[in-house]
């Protein structure tokens, strides 16, 4: 199974679409993201089903 969003793309959370996020890494169905406005805040974690 592939990932649907590579690393290095910006993308949105579907409950807060106004956060931009970056996908950092993609590891077992998981994507670890970085908020594009505050990179030294704690990284997000999220399913696909969740971004877009």
């Amino acid at each position: 199974m592939e990932n649907k969003y590579p690393e290095g793309s910006i993308v949105y959370a579907k409950v807060n679409p106004g956060l931009k996020l970056k996908v950092r890494r993609y590891v077992k169905r998981i994507y670890y993201c970085t908020n594009l406005e505050h990179p030294q805040e704690k990284e997000l974690v999220y399913f696909e089903r969740e971004l877009v």
